[in-house]
């Protein structure tokens, strides 16, 4: 009779979500409640454990074994983003994660692609497409609607700039009274971009226009304020063009 092989600890539990993240390396991160957070095959039988906090997925998921055993960068940010409280907290932990490069945005877009239910499904799936695609991933259409929602007039969009460093195009832009919305994606925190934006938003400044910048997260999580703030600076604008 063959004698049966025991299933080594790692299979069975492991850390995840904010707890896996920061032991791959995750900073700046405070998680709101002072948990550990584990998964464990939902097949098993678990106890509770003072200042533990057990997740049973359907699938434990890749796993790493170096260090404490725990899941993949790409599978903990996943689970983090679903299992924290707020849809915020959710976009700050996926995007803080691709930040400090403990996942890959293939890694992360893969990860999220076998995942088949969500109690916030619908917000994950926006919010990882602006992590992983950019800019490019707020479409004009989804601007116009917010400015539609909001009760504020059409802007014109992609407009043609010439600075003293060439042509570039403006993202949200109202002619009358002046105003340009630069939408900063993903791509914005990245490397020498803010200096780019930086000399783009100075020519902006030497003329009459006003730029307000908003990172595309922003709107996915607090867009009723930024909203405002649009509001704000078309009304300030148009007043100051009359008087």
């Amino acid at each position: 009779m063959a004698s049966r092989r025991s299933t080594p600890a790692w299979q069975l539990v492991g850390r995840c979500g904010e707890s896996a993240l920061i032991e791959t390396g995750l900073e700046h991160w405070t998680p709101d409640r002072e948990l550990v957070t584990v998964s464990v095959p939902s097949r098993n039988k678990s106890h509770p454990l003072p200042g533990v906090k057990c997740h049973a997925p359907r699938t434990i998921g890749a796993t790493m074994t170096a260090g404490l055993p725990r899941t993949t960068p790409a599978v903990a940010a996943i689970r983090a983003a679903q299992w924290v409280r707020t849809d915020r907290q959710a976009a700050t932990v996926l995007a803080m994660a691709v930040q400090q490069r403990l996942v890959r945005r293939e890694d992360l877009l893969a990860c999220w692609a076998s995942v088949y239910r969500s109690r916030r499904g619908a917000f994950l799936h926006v919010v990882i497409r602006d992590i992983c695609a950019g800019a490019e991933s707020l479409g004009e259409l989804d601007f116009a609607a917010l400015c539609r929602a909001a009760k504020l007039p059409a802007p014109s969009r992609q407009e043609v700039r010439h600075g003293v460093r060439g042509r570039y195009y403006l993202d949200i832009y109202w002619e009358d009274p002046g105003l340009h919305i630069e939408i900063d994606g993903f791509q914005h925190q990245l490397g020498l971009a803010v200096v780019d934006d930086a000399l783009r938003q100075n020519d902006l400044a030497l003329t009459t226009d006003v730029t307000l910048r908003i990172p595309v997260l922003g709107l996915r999580t607090r867009a009723a304020d930024f909203m405002t703030q649009v509001r704000r600076a078309l009304e300030r604008e148009k007043s100051r063009r009359v008087a």
